[in-house]
């Protein structure tokens, strides 16, 4: 009875995505994920011992009635906090950032204006420990203008208590990487945007990475919704540190793959990243999602952008991703 009773609180299109036999192929699901409410759908697969694999389906321009391109730019919203993250673990280990360093040591100014900024350290900022307010949830912020600079985002916070005491607890706050942004500007006294692209970008050959989205034609991006509104949210630009950038799939694919196979950083780096900071993300932003993993059992990248934003559709999101990788395991194991 307890079972049956836990189904009637399903929503709808979530207890069909359950009842539906799992198909045999990924552009299947993709093609089901489109029945499920979601305007367009990329998927990037980089398994061993097989080429990448690029899938679409829906649209990547729904008033234009553009297919989704599996190729097309995409806003990648707080993936970009892992570029974040392994930059400062590079900074670290040249000794030109500490971990244990505080706010107030790296942005004095800001002492007396955020709470705590004495005993808030750099570690406890890229791990989302620092009690600081996240912006992102003051009332207004998405429905208003989001493409705040740093200062007016910041302002949002400041002289508001702390959300606990520093490394009691964990709370996610797009605070933290707004600031770590302006601590990695001062120490490197040029753009971080400019070290991302020449300590982890270019290495790595990511020729559609970007760092912001006023860097790229925004005809390449693909078109963003959200659930019942019409207009087309793409060009509603983020651009703060926590999530501004703007890639391929295949791209954050590559990315991921070095970052978790231990090609991108040296053992030194790598030990200092592993101590701070996590290797897979998620990003979400108004009429885009996205989901960014490496899967240890079947050694699979597996890279999912969707283009549509709220009611359901992050729950949507999330199954969907689940079942691609279901049946890439199915897939591997009819192989072995």
């Amino acid at each position: 009875m307890a079972s049956i009773s836990s189904l009637i609180f399903v929503p709808w299109i979530l207890l069909r995505i359950l009842l539906t036999p799992l198909p045999n192929t990924v552009q299947e699901q993709l093609n089901d994920a489109i029945g499920y409410g979601l305007d367009g759908i990329i998927v990037y697969v980089d398994q061993a011992e097989k080429p990448p694999q690029f899938y679409a389906a829906g649209w990547k321009d729904r008033k234009n009635k553009i297919p989704a391109n599996p190729k097309a730019l995409f806003r990648i919203a707080s993936i970009s906090k892992l570029y974040i993250a392994v930059s400062v673990a590079k900074l670290v280990n040249d000794k030109q950032l500490s971990l244990n360093k505080t706010l107030a040591d790296y942005l004095p100014e800001l002492v007396g204006r955020i709470e705590n900024a004495d005993k808030i350290t750099l570690r406890m900022m890229v791990q989302h420990r620092s009690g600081i307010p996240n912006y992102t949830d003051s009332p207004g912020f998405w429905e208003n203008d989001y493409s705040k600079n740093t200062n007016e985002s910041l302002d949002l916070v400041l002289d508001t208590p702390a959300d606990f005491t520093p490394d009691k607890k964990y709370r996610y706050s797009n605070t933290n990487y707004l600031l770590i942004g302006e601590i990695l500007d001062n120490t490197l006294g040029y753009s971080h945007h400019q070290f991302i692209k020449k300590e982890i970008l270019m290495p790595l050959g990511l020729n559609h990475t970007y760092s912001l989205l006023s860097e790229v034609n925004l005809d390449d991006v693909m078109s963003g919704y959200a659930v019942n509104y019409d207009p087309d949210l793409k060009p509603n630009d983020f651009i703060s540190p926590a999530g501004s950038m703007v890639a391929t799939a295949q791209d954050v694919g590559i990315f991921l793959r070095a970052l978790n196979d231990g090609s991108l950083l040296n053992d030194n780096e790598q030990a200092i990243y592993s101590s701070i900071y996590v290797y897979e993300h998620t990003g979400l932003l108004p009429g885009y999602s996205s989901i960014a993993k490496y899967h240890k059992d079947i050694d699979a990248v597996v890279i999912q952008f969707v283009n549509t934003s709220g009611g359901y559709s992050w729950n949507v999101s999330e199954k969907v991703y689940k079942r691609i990788v279901k049946v890439l395991r199915n897939t591997k194991e009819d192989r072995t």
